[in-house]
């Protein structure tokens, strides 16, 4: 499964978010157990006894942006090869035994990780931690394997980005707006010519390159006891020697963007759409303070109903039958702050564009309510509190920061980060989004539709 920003947003950032909680400080937003085993593998507990069941990852700090130049789709390829089986498993035995103790499994392909997860009985805990111990160095594949897998790779292609306009307008602009060969810049699924060019060999180069315990983070969360998830973890994980991979390199660029509009027509699109993708700082590149002022941004002007955007577009002028904003913080290179909006029927692009800016420039010139920068807040975490007696919340959060090069304390100090944000700083946030010169604005059109309609 490629597992794209807009989800992992929703799976990351919304956790981040938790923290203040009647008015009190949280001493943290998950509080996980940690400890690292001898050959550099980290593990993250999160007990949760809601239920007598447990979800296991491990995260691969290896994803579409580490893959070799002209193997685009590789790690994408690897996430579904690693189902196929090794010596003691054959292909098709794991996913059998979990089936059969009634798990669920899964895995997923982001720019900067691969995450495989299993979820069952916490009685089957060591089960699938053998399981997953067993193919982190044990893999084998065939020809054939890798063969059968390309051709469901190139499918899945075919349906979620070739049939989709949607999917091929994002593609192209991301093309654009991470130009000169920079990682972010090709699709996860991979350029089809290279995809269909991989081969056994280029699989397996990726999995040793990569797959190992020193370059992966276990998590496990729900009903589970410390103590007993490192003896299994020193079981079946410690004894896998490490490879002493060097450290990724972060990922931010200051190379300039070729175009600033991607237009794009289709007979299919039933309904227009407006985008403009803006680069800023992530919390890898990007001072804290800022990066926490993005997220109240973001919340303030494109989040929900009652967000600034959605009240003057949508219910009071009315011009769009949507429109939002988006903020990618958690990447391992540039972040990005969106715009975006669809507009009802005899509403130009152009028109939805200005009304965007208007609203915005709005916000600079008046500033915020009195009392409207309290109740973002007040919402942001009110929304967000819930999540934290999920078992997923805090096993995604916490595994997608760490495989992204980021410290547990971008989790876990986020609510007093969040606290901290005043009035200028969003502002400040605004200015700096209206000023970044890196910017991509997308149309995507019926045929036959001028560019603004």
């Amino acid at each position: 499964m490629v597992m794209t920003k807009t989800l992992l947003r929703i799976c990351v950032v919304g956790a981040l978010a938790l923290g203040l909680w009647s008015g009190q400080a949280m001493a943290g937003v998950f509080n996980p157990e940690t400890f690292t085993l001898k050959n550099g593998m980290d593990v993250v507990v999160l007990p949760n006894h809601r239920a007598p069941v447990v979800l296991h990852m491990v995260w691969y700090k290896a994803g579409a942006a580490d893959e070799p130049k002209g193997k685009s789709g590789v790690a994408h390829l690897l996430e579904h090869l690693m189902f196929k089986g090794t010596p003691k498993h054959p292909d098709g035995e794991f996913s059998k035994l979990i089936a059969q103790h009634g798990g669920e499994e899964n895995a997923f392909t982001s720019l900067d990780y691969t995450g495989y997860h299993q979820t069952v009985a916490s009685d089957q805990l060591e089960m699938v931690m053998e399981l997953e111990a067993d193919r982190m160095t044990h893999l084998v594949l065939s020809a054939e394997d890798v063969a059968t897998e390309l051709a469901v790779v190139l499918e899945e292609r075919n349906q979620r980005l070739e049939g989709k306009p949607a999917a091929r307008l994002s593609e192209q602009a991301m093309q654009k707006l991470f130009p000169k060969g920079h990682p972010y810049g090709r699709p996860i699924i991979g350029w089809r010519a290279e995809t269909e060019a991989l081969s056994r060999e280029d699989a397996l180069s990726f999995y040793k390159d990569h797959y190992a315990p020193d370059n992966a983070i276990l998590v496990v969360a729900g009903d589970v006891d410390v103590a007993e998830v490192k003896r299994l973890a020193e079981k079946y994980y410690a004894p896998i020697p490490p490879r002493g991979l060097p450290k990724r390199a972060p990922l931010t660029t200051d190379a300039p963007i070729i175009g600033g509009e991607t237009v794009l027509r289709d007979d299919r699109v039933k309904q227009a759409s407006w985008s403009e993708h803006i680069i800023q700082p992530s919390l890898t590149n990007g001072e804290t303070r800022r990066v926490a002022a993005l997220e109240v941004l973001s919340e303030l002007l494109g989040s929900g109903g009652t967000s600034r955007l959605y009240k003057a577009l949508v219910i009071e002028r009315p011009l769009a039958v949507s429109v939002g904003t988006d903020y990618m913080a958690s990447a391992r290179g540039d972040g990005q702050f969106v715009f975006y909006a669809s507009p009802r029927p005899g509403v130009s692009l152009d028109e939805i564009s200005k009304a965007v800016r208007l609203e915005t420039q709005r916000l600079v010139d008046e500033g915020l309510a009195d009392g409207e920068l309290a109740r973002i807040k007040k919402r942001m975490l009110a929304d967000a509190i819930f999540s934290r007696d999920a078992m997923k919340a805090g096993a995604y959060a916490i595994g997608g920061a760490l495989a992204s090069g980021h410290k547990l304390e971008s989790v876990e100090d986020w609510p007093e980060h969040i606290g901290a944000v005043g009035e200028q700083d969003v502002l400040d946030a605004l200015n700096a989004v209206l000023a970044e010169p890196r910017r991509i604005t997308t149309k995507l059109l019926a045929n036959g539709k001028g560019d603004g309609a």
